[in-house]
């Protein structure tokens, strides 16, 4: 094997590894747990919580976990922010890993869907990244190592993905933020529900509308999923 090769296998090993990791202690990753854990670590918390987002993207954890624990800890506009730059960072690393290292494994994954996503982006490119965002039909993590598979440019994919989960990533730090606030008692734990109540509302309204525009764009039908 040459060196290329072996460092190719090494980056697989240590994916597949923290892969493991993940699924084997997903049932005990919790909002609670991930809290407990950066609570104590003051100003270093953020870049802590991006690394750990990051890597739980990575690993096939579940983002929405991230996403509330974000409006838990960091109130819902700084914790927008860091679920945004922790969830950006991670599909990154996916999308790199499948990119360069691991398409072998990503094509199996994903069976005939990746033909899908491949239509879809050399369709529509950057538009069907931001529609993938808004409308989750395919589950994220996979997502991010099926779309390295595409011949979308990098800038693209992490301009388009860092935008456009920037409304889900809102909503469900608003939703962390009021079940925070409800809990210790806050006099504002009223308005932070009415105002998370909404935030879901409208991003449960989001692919509705997105399809609309879809539909009615002239080149309306060209890769669709």
């Amino acid at each position: 094997m040459s060196g290329e090769q072996w460092r190719r296998l090494a980056v697989v090993a240590a994916v597949a590894a923290l892969i493991g990791i993940g699924l084997w202690h997903r049932e005990q990753f919790t909002v609670a747990a991930l809290r407990a854990q950066l609570d104590a670590l003051g100003a270093w918390a953020p870049l802590a919580f991006v690394a750990a987002y990051a890597a739980g993207a990575v690993a096939f954890l579940p983002g929405l976990v991230f996403t509330i624990a974000a409006g838990v800890l960091f109130g819902p506009w700084a914790g927008t922010l860091w679920a945004v730059a922790g969830a950006t960072t991670g599909a990154t690393l996916a999308f790199l890993i499948a990119r360069y290292v691991a398409g072998d494994w990503v094509a199996r994954r994903t069976g005939g869907r990746l033909r899908r996503l491949i239509d879809g982006v050399e369709a529509e490119g950057w538009r069907f990244v931001a529609f993938t965002r808004l409308v989750p039909l395919f589950p994220f993590n996979l997502l991010n190592y099926a779309l390295g598979l595409t011949r979308i440019a990098l800038l693209h994919y992490v301009l388009a993905s860092a935008v456009f989960m920037v409304p889900g990533a809102l909503a469900y730090a608003w939703v962390g933020h009021a079940g925070a606030t409800a809990v210790a008692g806050d006099r504002g734990a009223v308005n932070a529900i009415l105002i998370a109540v909404g935030a879901l509302a409208a991003v449960a309204f989001l692919p509705r509308l997105v399809r609309r525009y879809r539909q009615g764009r002239p080149d309306a039908g060209k890769g669709e999923v």
